[in-house]
């Protein structure tokens, strides 16, 4: 981002974000579940990021970036996403009157890229395998005078979707354990940095998906593991490797990385979706993937898991809950 934080970000910049969103942003209902919490022999509480503005909680993020820069020294924002933060970025500018140029894999959802669309926003495609986004979005922004907003590793970014485990927290009360999905590390990271200050005790813990497990590989070896670009249906955690601003956050603060197959993520869409009436996306059963597939036991805790966001194509869902 051309205009930046110069410093790590702290619980202090996730109070400031919340304020700084407050006027634009939703307040996401806790939900929980008898029969969930039957089958786990846990108290669970699903903080709905699917019910935020643009379907996900990357809207925390990006509209505190955009709020925080002088979007007058630019001649619009730009972002490079695979779909939510996207979108995300396209709402918040067009709330804060700034235009938004998206760079987009050409195999993004399909319904995300309308939805970006929607949102006002021009999309430049690029081939996730071949193509480096971060390379074409460099070239964009020197080239229009673009301001770059990262969507994942950038203070402002984690300090904005800190907001979404304080808010859990205000609703859910004292908790032992926070799960929280991992692609990057924005959310994970200001999870951590809300859950470090509210309740120090509680156990922190990431999921990716199995084939992407760079956040584990990186957490157990002590350093930024890079990999090949994954592949999986958990397509908002498709990264190739953790944020340089994100991994120490995450380095000090959480017990483990954990991962699930796209098989454990399509039963725990299955139980959203008949046992609680929810619409979820692939990404945002990470957590309750790792739960429900025994990879962690949590038994006698009182567990906050973060669905990260709804916006799933229609076909794909149906696609995969038929299987």
């Amino acid at each position: 981002m051309n205009q930046a934080l110069h410093r790590a970000p702290t619980f202090t910049d996730v109070q400031a974000a919340a304020w700084r969103i407050a006027p634009y942003a939703h307040i996401t209902p806790v939900l929980t579940s008898r029969t969930l919490d039957a089958l786990t022999g846990a108290q669970l509480f699903l903080k709905a990021e699917q019910f935020q503005r643009a379907g996900a909680f990357k809207f925390r993020g990006a509209c505190n970036a955009i709020a925080s820069m002088d979007t007058e020294a630019f001649h619009g924002v730009l972002a490079y996403s695979s779909g939510n933060h996207a979108q995300a970025v396209a709402l918040a500018a067009r709330l804060h009157g700034t235009k938004a140029t998206i760079v987009m894999p050409q195999d993004a959802p399909a319904a995300k890229v309308a939805a970006t669309r929607g949102y006002g926003a021009q999309i430049v495609f690029y081939d996730r395998y071949n193509e480096s986004r971060e390379q074409i979005a460099s070239h964009l922004a020197e080239t229009h005078g673009y301001a770059l907003i990262p969507p994942f590793d950038h203070p402002w970014i984690i300090a904005g979707q800190g907001t979404c485990a304080l808010e859990l927290f205000d609703e859910a009360g004292l908790l032992d354990v926070l799960i929280v999905g991992l692609g990057g590390g924005g959310l994970l990271a200001g999870s951590c940095l809300t859950a470090n200050a509210v309740r120090p005790e509680c156990k922190l813990y990431g999921v990716e998906p199995e084939a992407g497990n760079d956040g584990q590989r990186s957490l157990r070896s002590g350093r930024i593991v890079s990999i090949d670009p994954p592949r999986s249906i958990a397509d908002g955690a498709i990264v190739t490797q953790v944020g340089h601003h994100t991994f120490p956050i995450i380095q000090r603060s959480v017990e483990d990385i954990l991962t699930v197959t796209d098989e454990e993520l399509v039963q725990a869409m299955r139980f959203l979706a008949e046992r609680m009436k929810l619409v979820v996306e692939p990404t945002a059963c990470l957590g309750l993937a790792a739960i429900l597939s025994g990879k962690l036991d949590v038994r006698g805790k009182r567990v906050g898991l973060i669905l990260s966001g709804g916006n799933v194509d229609l076909g794909v869902l149906a696609r995969l809950l038929g299987a």
